[in-house]
């Protein structure tokens, strides 16, 4: 699976994430391939993910709940 680092918009980033947590779930790729994914995802794309400590309105609306678990608790973030 092919992850850009740079994401233009919110709704691309939310893809993007929705793709990782999916193939993780679907075993196409592992736990530590997921956990880098979403490292440097949020490293170059933070001010699209989060907006005062909490996920942006498009994320939380395009991820779910349960992909918005997995990401917390790989990114800890409180």
């Amino acid at each position: 699976m092919e992850i850009k680092m740079f994401y233009r918009t919110q709704r691309d980033l939310a893809t993007a994430l929705n793709q990782l947590v999916d193939a993780y779930w679907k075993e196409e790729i592992t736990e530590h391939k997921l956990i880098i994914g979403l490292k440097d995802i949020y490293k170059n794309n933070h001010e699209k993910l989060l907006k005062n400590n909490d996920f942006t309105k498009v994320i939380q609306q395009q991820c779910g709940k349960r992909r918005l678990i997995i990401v917390r608790k790989v990114l800890d973030i409180n």
